[in-house]
């Protein structure tokens, strides 16, 4: 537990700035509102996002497939099942605590924001009801986005699965927790090779310099034991 709790406490710190920043724009802005930042380049803006990644929905993906499903039973679905993901996440970051790399480091920055964004599904429902533009409950919460890079945006191709006539941009609109899950996998799938590599290479000298001092100790205890008698 003492080693794992570093990378818990990168977790909550991931956590507590998501939520702050989170707060702010709910409390002091209205859907829609956007600041300029830097021009058209940048900008705060305001939406909730009932979907996972893209605002991509349960629901319109079971649709889709001829699925008929509801808007508020598919949210529901993604809630509980975002709910075992970061357990199983914060399980992982417990065994892995002992790793001799960063990979629990970037490990941690996933848990804490699949953790942040979490709040937003479970409880944001419950605690904003009144001034939700949705009907608000337990599970049935919004995640909040605001950071815009304003890049491209127009409307995609029908023959995009999914996401066809749809009209979106380029980069879409994100936040602390998306930013940090980002930067987590993007690092591992690139470096995962390496961090495995880093931990074999410190256990072997661990286990080399292990060897090393074991027969000298046995050798100290022979000598002194012709000294004694």
């Amino acid at each position: 537990m003492q080693q794992a709790r570093k990378y818990f406490l990168l977790s909550a710190g991931v956590v507590v700035l998501d939520q702050i920043t989170k707060l702010i724009v709910k409390l002091n802005m209205s859907l829609g509102d956007e600041i300029r930042v830097l021009g058209d380049l940048f900008k705060i803006h305001f939406i909730e996002n009932k979907g996972a990644a893209f605002g991509l929905t349960i629901s319109r993906m079971a649709n889709a497939m001829g699925i008929h499903m509801s808007d508020e039973t598919g949210k529901l679905i993604l809630s509980l099942f975002s709910i075992a993901a970061v357990i199983a996440i914060g399980v992982v970051l417990f065994r892995l605590a002992g790793h001799r790399s960063l990979l629990p480091w970037f490990i941690a920055l996933i848990f804490g924001g699949a953790l942040g964004n979490i709040i937003d599904r479970t409880f944001y429902g419950l605690f904003f009801s009144d001034i939700n533009a949705y009907t608000g409950g337990l599970f049935h919460g919004r995640v909040v986005d605001m950071f815009y890079l304003d890049i491209w945006k127009g409307q995609l191709p029908d023959w995009i699965p999914l996401f066809g006539r749809s009209y979106t941009s380029l980069w879409p609109i994100f936040n602390i927790a998306d930013s940090a899950i980002s930067v987590g996998i993007v690092v591992i799938l690139i470096f995962q090779g390496r961090f495995f590599k880093q931990d074999e290479r410190a256990r072997a000298a661990e286990a080399s310099a292990s060897e090393a001092d074991f027969p000298a100790t046995t050798s100290e205890k022979a000598e002194e034991k012709p000294a004694e008698a």
